[in-house]
């Protein structure tokens, strides 16, 4: 497993935001622990995040010039996302090219960006950027993204376009209220609060079966782990375990994977993402 990270996307907060350094830092550490190494990813162009946004959004966040309460404008931000972007799209070309699965370890997350607009901690869309940066070099791309928030932005980006399939399980109500309903290749499963872990993952082998129609060339997941039980600002139910046969039903699709972190606010966060990584690499 090659995993892709820099101290860099640290260099950013705000007090009392759950998308802190922190929750980066430490699993880092956690990881390294365990015996995982890291690499220093790459900046991405100006050119790769137009692949997914238009000029409005690129130079919005390149002039930090923009208001969103739980995206603020951070000195510095343009970037520490564009490394995010970049570190995402390491992680697709290294699996590409090896075949060995790959993890960005890397904030801010992605998947709430839209094709002109961030929002919901999310500047630019990383797994979209990635993805369709991959697509230059593979055929059909799979996404499918398991973090408890509905994934908007790569949806918006992605709807319509048939060399992607986009799966997502998240809960609802809950923030940004989209996701309610399967449209054309993107496929929504919306949960209730406290959802369990058995309800959990009889719905992704539902979703699994469908990217298995689909037969993808590469499998791109958005990984996020607030749908653990004790994060602080969602509702699901699963266990540290789930994560590990979370990765296990992934890496039994038999496809060239790379996953980024997306969400995920617990102090479990470290131990979430090791099980993970773990189950992946069976």
């Amino acid at each position: 497993m090659k995993i892709f990270y820099s101290p860099k996307c640290l260099g950013y907060s705000q007090p009392g935001h759950p998308e802190s350094p922190v929750r980066v830092s430490a699993a880092h550490n956690y990881l390294k622990e365990k015996g995982y190494e890291s690499a220093e990813p790459n900046l991405c162009t100006d050119d790769d995040i137009l692949l997914a946004h238009t000029p409005a959004l690129l130079n919005s966040v390149r002039k930090e010039n923009f208001l969103d309460f739980d995206t603020p404008a951070f000195t510095g931000i343009f970037d520490i996302a564009k490394l995010a972007a970049g570190s995402a799209i390491d992680a697709a070309m290294h699996c590409l090219n090896t075949g060995e699965k790959a993890f960005s370890l890397m904030r801010p997350p992605g998947h709430h960006a839209t094709r002109n607009n961030l929002g919901g901690f999310c500047y630019f869309n990383n797994i979209a950027i990635a993805s369709l940066k991959a697509k230059e070099h593979a055929g059909k791309v799979a996404i499918v993204d398991f973090d408890c928030h509905h994934g908007n932005g790569t949806e918006d980006i992605f709807l319509g376009d048939k060399s992607f399939l986009y799966i997502s399980l998240h809960q609802s109500p809950l923030y940004p209220g989209t996701g309610l309903r399967s449209r054309e290749n993107c496929i929504n499963y919306p949960l209730s609060a406290q959802t369990s872990p058995a309800e959990y993952l009889s719905v992704l082998e539902q979703g699994l079966e469908k990217v298995e129609k689909f037969n993808p060339d590469l499998l791109a997941i958005s990984a996020g782990f607030d749908t653990y039980k004790h994060d602080p600002i969602t509702s699901f139910s699963l266990e540290k375990d789930t994560y590990n046969k979370i990765g296990r039903m992934l890496a039994a699709m038999n496809k060239p994977s790379f996953s980024i972190l997306e969400g995920g606010y617990s102090s479990d966060l470290a131990e979430c993402i090791y099980e993970f990584l773990t189950g992946l690499e069976e």
